[in-house]
């Protein structure tokens, strides 16, 4: 019986858990129990999902769907599921994400600036304390498999979670000056990250290259890849994008071309074979024509576990768009993604999406202690105005 009401639950997502907890004691020990929570687990690695935050920079405003992950070529549409949403200006620099958490490195609340981790399916966030005044964080949020703890790493401040008090310390290490490329996210795989940095070269006074910072989340070691072959972009590094490539760094480069005539997607792929002796292996792809995805902005978002490089229109739009190629069958394949409203929908109130592949949920995340106020609380000004939002009611104002 025990075990029959345990599979019954696990087909269940996330949020009717939590409401079924609330009706019965019984029932709330059993989706509680530690056996539920990985079979939970397990399942939901069976049906990864996208993540889609979505900003609405004018309106200091983000909200959080997902959408079930294509794992049928034949999928022409997907619907989304809305989460949650709140306002404060995270404009400065760009988002992270880890195990299913997102950390935004400078959130400006009514007149305080804040780091935040939030959960974007429940909602609920705590803020950290920021590392020296007049300092803004550009950090990123990881997680150490071994100790099975999430760390908050800015430059070389560390600061690890669920280990009392919320205290940044500082690691001295031997290393170049460099700066972290703002507009692109990092990205961690087996307990390593790995983000793009520009550096200044003594040798060459005041030439500028690319190197691409590895830490060990675990050690705390650091490591510094050359990443010079990808020069040509230092005027503009938002076109390359780091992802977990089948348990191996990868960067990607998209562009148009023309191709006999019509214009299509080049994908460059590049990929690190052996981390310690720099050999990287480089794959250039020409996507099979689409009209839509040669005519639109778009973005890779990752990845997935199969080995499907994943693009996302850049902005929300009527229809909205996600693309699956397959490097090895070189097919691509086009979902729509139906489900963010009207008005996100609309041109002059769109957003712009950041998307994350092969999302999982888990209970152990939804259960964390440290996040313990709900986000759609959080109050913040109106761009316009100056005046107090109502954080349930963003664009009204008190």
């Amino acid at each position: 019986m025990y075990h029959s009401q345990l599979i019954s639950f696990a087909r269940l997502p996330s949020k009717s858990v939590a409401r079924f907890r609330t009706l019965s004691k019984q029932w709330a020990s059993i989706l509680r129990s530690t056996d539920f929570t990985k079979l939970f687990l397990s399942r939901s690695s069976n049906r990864p999902r996208l993540l889609f935050a979505v900003e609405r920079y004018k309106c200091n405003e983000w909200q959080f769907f997902s959408s079930p992950q294509s794992q049928n070529r034949y999928e022409k549409s997907a619907h989304l599921e809305f989460h949650s949403k709140f306002s404060g200006d995270v404009s400065h620099y760009i988002c992270s994400y880890a195990s299913g958490l997102l950390y935004f490195p400078a959130v400006h609340i009514v007149d305080t600036e804040t780091i935040v981790i939030c959960n974007p399916i429940t909602g609920m966030y705590t803020g950290l304390p920021v590392i020296m005044k007049d300092r803004r964080s550009r950090g990123f949020l990881v997680f150490d498999p071994v100790d099975k703890r999430f760390k908050a790493f800015d430059t070389h401040f560390i600061l690890t979670l669920g280990s009392g008090e919320l205290k940044w310390r500082e690691k001295n290490i031997p290393c170049p000056l460099y700066e972290r490329c703002s507009s692109n996210q990092g990205i961690c795989i087996n307990g390593v990250l790995y983000y793009l940095a520009k550096t200044v070269l003594v040798e060459t006074v005041f030439g500028l290259t690319f190197l691409i910072v590895r830490f060990d989340v675990s050690s705390e070691e650091f490591k510094f890849i050359d990443a010079a072959r990808f020069n040509d972009r230092l005027k503009d590094p938002t076109r390359l994008s780091l992802v977990n490539y089948m348990g191996k760094l990868g960067v990607t480069d998209c562009k148009c071309v023309d191709a006999g005539g019509r214009r299509t997607v080049e994908l460059c792929l590049w990929v690190l074979e052996d981390v310690e002796k720099l050999e990287w292996v480089k794959y250039v792809y020409t996507l099979p024509e689409n009209e839509v995805l040669a005519s639109c902005e778009f973005s890779v978002a990752g990845v997935t576990a199969t080995g499907d490089i994943v693009l996302c229109m850049k902005y929300t739009c009527k229809p909205y768009y996600v693309f699956y190629f397959n490097p090895e069958k070189k097919t691509l394949q086009t979902v729509e993604i139906q489900g963010f409203g009207a008005k996100l929908e609309e041109v002059e109130n769109r957003g712009e999406v950041f998307a994350y592949v092969d999302y999982v949920e888990d209970l152990s995340l939804n259960d964390a202690k440290q996040l313990k106020s709900s986000i759609s609380h959080v109050k913040s000004l109106c761009p316009c105005c100056q005046k107090l939002v109502q954080p349930e009611n963003i664009g009204e104002v008190v």
